[in-house]
């Protein structure tokens, strides 16, 4: 049984990139090109299992961008210990 995919996805987490395009004001046409140069400097990629890119993750690269950015995520530095707190 093959899954039908639509491609044009303009709601969700992973919008197809037409979507994505008109979100960014952008010309449908010209996004790609754009895309892959702002792809070097950070912006997120298609991410293979999904088929779109991770629309929170867009977002957050562009307030990166614009310095809009406070908050940064880090990896947990190890096993909480929450007998620490009594």
């Amino acid at each position: 049984m093959s899954r039908k995919i639509d491609p044009v996805r303009n709601q969700g987490l992973f919008p197809c990139e037409a979507e994505i395009a008109r979100r960014l004001s952008q010309a449908p046409a010209e996004w790609p090109d754009k895309a892959a140069v702002l792809e070097r400097d950070g912006l997120p990629r298609i991410d293979p299992i999904m088929g779109g890119r991770f629309w929170p993750a867009v977002e957050a690269y562009w307030k990166r961008r614009y310095g809009l950015a406070s908050i940064e995520a880090f990896n947990p530095d190890g096993e909480e210990n929450l007998d620490a707190l009594r």
